[in-house]
């Protein structure tokens, strides 16, 4: 099975490995190769390496020594990664324990593992964590080629909807104007900018405004991103009319946002609206929502409707992107 790898010489292989460990971006799981002079060195994010370096398909053999927590476990555990971060959801503690410890002494690469303590709940949708190991919350998080900054203790992040985020991103053009109503630290916003649209994001959260800011700047679009906190809502004088797509991710609520995104919108602009319903009519509400907040103003054509993922039994986490056109 071939893999993302980094072809280099051997004379160069040393520095472009500990170049490339620096950045998190070795795939431990695989060995490093030499073939004819040149040595292939696996990478876990192909579009995350530095461009002077050449990227290649190989097939990189397994590492025969990697030791997985199956193993020390007996078991299959289920955790999630977020940077150097494994988390776990386990209502035993005990449990927890044990999956931590075989995190610990496997070949996983892990700095802390944290077990979830609560739901996300509040106003700045956090939850609070058991640390297991380690002592740090914060991390650093690599998605479709671009790092994010983040503490998982103070700000909103779900890894999973990383596929989500990129099929939204992919449809954005050099030039538009974008506007993430409830930006987090930046995972819309910041590859938004990375596609060449000027950017703003807003967030009641403090510290993903700092962070935002932050991943702007990290990424190389803090030209491009004007990341404000405060409730979207305010900004309605300032960017009335403004808006050429406009992200909507606060599936529980985004329903009574959706006058100030109509105020927001330009004379054509596209809705990212997401939204949590029955599975029974998981996309009717949200557009019956989207019509009356729009029409007669704007005509409604929905482009898409797309199950996100499972939320809970009979629940669905769905988007509807839906564009809206001036009368």
């Amino acid at each position: 099975m071939t893999v993302p790898c980094v072809r280099v010489s051997t004379s160069e292989g040393e520095a472009v490995r500990s170049a490339l460990a620096s950045r998190d971006l070795l795939d431990r799981e695989r060995e490093i190769t030499v073939e004819d002079g040149s040595l292939y060195i696996p990478v876990i994010d192909a579009e995350a390496v530095p461009e002077q370096h050449d990227v290649v398909a190989y097939d990189a053999p397994v590492r025969e020594t990697q030791t997985a927590p199956a193993e020390l476990l007996g078991f299959e555990p289920s955790y999630e990664r977020l940077g150097d971060i494994v988390i776990l959801d386990e209502d035993d503690e005990e449990r927890a324990r044990r999956i931590a410890d075989a995190i610990v002494d496997s070949d996983l690469r892990a700095s802390t593992v944290v077990n979830r303590a609560s739901k996300v709940k509040g106003e700045l949708r956090v939850r609070e964590w058991d640390v297991l190991v380690g002592e740090s919350t914060e991390t650093v998080h690599r998605e479709y080629g671009y790092e994010f900054a983040l503490d998982i203790a103070a700000v909103y992040f779900s890894p999973r909807l990383a596929t989500e985020r990129h099929r939204v991103i992919e449809q954005v053009a050099a030039g538009e104007r974008a506007l993430d109503m409830f930006a987090g630290v930046g995972p819309f916003a910041v590859p938004m900018a990375g596609r060449g649209a000027e950017v703003v994001g807003c967030d009641l959260n403090a510290t993903a405004v700092t962070y935002l800011r932050e991943n702007a700047r990290r990424n190389g679009v803090a030209d491009r991103v004007t990341a404000i906190e405060g409730d979207v809502r305010g900004l309605t004088d300032e960017y009335a009319d403004w808006t050429d797509r406009l992200v909507m991710n606060l599936p529980h609520s985004a329903d009574e946002f959706l006058d100030t995104a109509v105020t927001l919108a330009g004379e054509e602009c596209v809705l990212h609206y997401y939204d949590i319903q029955h599975e029974d009519d998981p996309f009717g509400p949200g557009e019956r929502a989207i019509r009356e907040a729009a029409e007669p103003d704007y005509e409604v054509t929905v482009e898409t409707e797309r199950i996100v993922r499972s939320y809970a039994p009979h629940e669905y986490n769905v988007c509807l992107d839906v564009r809206l056109t001036a009368r």
